[in-house]
This record gives structure tokens, sequence and C-alpha cells, in this order.
């Protein structure tokens, strides 16, 4: 049969402490330093009593000890023995009594009291003879008495013994000693209740905005993004209320973009899911003949679906820091120059014209394939978003070690509130730039998550030419950086 082991002190400290609330830790916690303080000072004072005071009568008595031998032995040397002294208590207290000497010469013994006097030492003075049997003087005299020796021309004639102080107290002094350690419990119990007091004062002070912080946290975890919490102070509590308060409103606005997410996406797959199943619908019916045009026409809307889920899953990698990048030194602009006339051939099919300003080199260092799809992103939407005849402008400029690459394009603008949301996913400014040969408005959500991998800045604002400028900001390669910034 086992025994289980028994918990030590500590676990059961630990125990009791990780169950407790606040307001017993904090009684606890001040009834341990309580206690720790009562005992410090008995025992300071306990210290001080034994080892100072006690030692400091028991030395003033040796010192009397000492002034008196002579006089002890002259005495014996003048009376031949201690028959004089014997029983005598009123002879060996003048024995023991200093005398000091007038201007005369004349020895006169002094009624005044000295220290070792009134600290009673000449009570527990003894004088035994040669043999250690008793004279006269303290009649107790134990194995912790000091002795000294008296002598007589080399001869031991007798001994004077002085008991320690602490060995002769009484019940007197034992009954203030009693009265001492009442004292101190009483002073531990008031000073207990004046803890509890202070605990439950302050643990109110504490626990009320913690509490409030507890039940809110409660009301967020179960769905509540609007709950707030009161701040009432300026400390560490009040901190920590403001942070609450920070953080509901930071998943309060997630959770409102997460609906809007899952609103768009639903909305802008919808769409082409609706167009197809028509189409199909219509082919199956007979209303749609399948010639080039009907296939063209489906094409174009799987084409639509094949981006958007693209462009989600490249936007879900970006936000969970997970898109690939395969940086390497490149030039930008031999990167542009390769891609642009594409998209000019492409802005020309839509009446509209590209200009460029482009040095001879750009040297950067990042990943080709994702610049090359952050131009394409930023050329698409003015594709989309410019009136025909209009005019797309592209330059490109070093400052302070910085690549900075101008796009403008003409009318329509963008409205300045919109300005700051382009970036954001799903959003599409709604004015005559809202097409609906538009996308779904994930490319420049896209484009922002690639600058800012690239340790870049990109904004937006008012063109001159009456549209959107779009600047993107990227460092330059170190290395080469300081080549020539003429334009191509």
């Amino acid at each position: 049969m086992r025994f289980p082991l028994p918990i030590s002190l500590s676990a059961l400290t630990d125990r009791i402490f990780h169950r407790a609330n606040i307001r017993l830790k904090l009684f606890y916690a001040m009834l341990a330093l309580i206690v720790v303080l009562i005992a410090a000072i008995n025992g300071a004072s306990h210290y001080a009593f034994t080892r100072d005071f006690l030692g400091y009568l028991n030395d003033q008595a040796q010192q009397r000890m000492e002034d008196m031998i002579p006089r002890l032995e002259q005495a014996y040397r003048d009376n031949g023995s201690w028959d004089f002294v014997r029983n005598n208590r009123r002879a060996w207290f003048a024995l023991m009594k200093p005398a000091i000497v007038e201007h005369n010469g004349a020895p006169l013994t002094t009624s005044d009291f000295t220290t070792s006097d009134l600290t009673g030492a000449a009570l527990r003075f003894t004088l035994l003879d040669a043999q250690r049997n008793l004279v006269v003087g303290y009649p107790k005299v134990g194995p912790d008495a000091r002795l000294r020796p008296l002598m007589r021309d080399d001869r031991l004639i007798g001994w004077v013994a002085q008991t320690p102080f602490e060995s002769v107290i009484g019940a007197v002094d034992l009954r203030f000693q009693q009265s001492q350690f009442l004292a101190q419990l009483v002073i531990a119990a008031v000073a207990i209740m004046l803890a509890a007091f202070m605990v439950v004062r302050i643990s109110g002070v504490l626990l009320k905005p913690l509490s409030r912080v507890a039940r809110a946290t409660h009301q967020l975890a179960g769905g509540d993004y609007s709950i707030r919490v009161e701040v009432e102070s300026a400390d560490e509590v009040g901190r920590l209320a403001q942070d609450f308060n920070q953080l509901a409103v930071t998943l309060e606005r997630n959770e409102k973009l997460r609906r809007e997410f899952m609103a768009d996406v639903s909305h802008e797959l919808r769409t082409p899911l609706g167009i197809l199943n028509g189409q199909l619908e219509a082919l199956e019916d007979g209303v749609l003949q399948p010639d080039a045009h009907t296939i063209g026409s489906l094409k174009s809307e799987v084409a639509h679906l094949n981006k958007l889920v693209g462009d989600l899953y490249d936007l879900s990698l970006a936000d969970a820091g997970a898109l690939t990048y395969r940086r390497q030194d490149i030039d930008l602009a031999l990167l542009l120059r390769d891609s642009l006339p594409i998209c000019e051939e492409r802005l020309r099919r839509h009446h509209l014209s590209l200009e460029t300003e482009l040095p001879p080199s750009m040297p950067v260092h990042g990943d080709a394939a994702r610049l090359h799809q952050l131009f394409d992103n930023l050329l698409q939407n003015s594709l989309h978003y410019t009136d025909a005849g209009g005019r797309v402008m592209l330059r490109c400029r070093l400052e302070e070690q910085q690549w900075q690459i101008v796009l403008d394009d003409s009318a329509p603008g963008v409205e300045a509130p919109a300005l700051a949301r382009l970036f954001e996913r799903f959003f599409r400014v709604e004015s005559s730039r809202n097409r609906a040969s538009g996308g779904a408005g994930l490319g420049l959500a896209i484009c922002r998550r690639i600058v800012d991998a690239h340790q870049g800045h990109i904004m937006a604002q008012a063109s001159p030419l009456g549209g959107l400028r779009v600047t993107i900001s990227l460092p330059a390669a170190v290395a080469t950086a300081s080549q020539l910034e003429t334009p191509a």
C-alpha cells in the first residue's frame, strides 16, 4: 500500500496563493510582512538586552571586582584571617565600598553610589576561602560565576566571585518579560487588524477597475466588440483600461472589415458566376449559339474569375506574411522598358497615350516578378479608370538614395476623402472612376503590400493632369546608386 507523500511547505504556500483572489493575496503578503517585522524587532530587542545591556552590567561589576581585590587582600593582612568578615554582611559591604583620598591624604569612605552599585553588582559578589567555601556574600555561586584569586605573599588566601546578572533574574523579571511578550501579542493583533483594514481599502481601489476590465473582457470574448471600459486613473490600471479599449476598437474594426470582406468577395464572385450561368443556360436552351463570340465571352468571365481568385490568394499570402519574394539586384529601368511596350499597346487600343521619363539605369534590390506585377496593376488601374483620349505619364528620378516613381493619369479624378482609402481591399471610388470595366478593388491593395515588402512607400494624390497621381519610393541599391540620373 502506497501512502501519499506529504506536501512541502513551499508547495502548500504556492497552492494557497494560486487559488486565493487578489484581496487574500494582499492580506497574506501584509500578514507575512508584519510577522517578519515583529519577529525581527523581538530578535533585535532580545539580542540588545542579552548581549549589550546585560553585558554592560556584567562589565561594570567586573570592573568593581577588580577594584575591590586590593582592599580585600589588605584587609586579610590586617586581620590575619577571614573571621572578621565571616557572616558579617555590614563589614562585607564596607569592604566593597570604594575609598577616595582627600587633599591631606586621609582616606575617607564615600557615601556616593557608583554605576555598579545602582545596578546591584554588590549583591552578586561572594567571598570564598582558599578551599572555595562560602565566607560571606551571595550564597548561590554557580559554574557560570566569574572567579578571581586573592593572594598574600604568593599564597592563595581566598576567592572573590561575581555571579552574572542573567543568573539572578527572579520572578519579577520573568513577569516583566511575560508582560513584554503580552504587549507584543497585542501589538501584533492590532497590526493584523490594521493590515486587514488596509487590504480591504486598497483592494477596493485596485479591484474595482480590474473587475470592470474582467467583466468587459468576458463580454469582448463573447463577441461584443462595442464594449468599452471607463478610464479613471493614469496609473497601471488606467493604462490597462486604455489598452483594453484600444484592443476593443481594433477587434471591432477587424470584425467590420471581415464582414465587408466576405460581402465583397461573395459579390465579386457572384457577378461573373451569374454571367457564366446565364450564358450556359442560354446555350442549353439554344438562345445562344456556341460561336466564337459566345466562347470568347465565356473565356472572358473565366479569366475575370481567375484574376479575382489569384488576387485574393496573393492578398491572403501577403496578409499572412507568406507571400514569397526572390530578391536580387536588378535594373528597374530595364524591367520597365521590357514590359511597357505591351502596356502601351493596351493603352493605345483604349485611345490613351503613354509618356515615360526613365533614367538609363535604376538599380534596386527586389523581386523582378513582384515589381512587374506592381507596375502592371498600376497601369491597369489607369487603363480602367481614365477617359478615352487621355494621357498616362510615368516618370522616375533618384532623390536621397530613393527612387521616386510617379504615375499620373488624366481625368476623371478622385475625391479627396477617397484618396486615403484607395489601397484598401475591395475599395472602389463611388464616382465616374467606378466603371463596369473596373476590377474588384484588389489591385491597389496588392500594390501596397508589394511596396511595403520592398521597404518602400506608396501614396495617392490628385494629379496635375486631372486624374490620379500614384507616387512610389523604393530604396536604391547601395552599390550602384551613384549611377547617372539623366532621363532616357
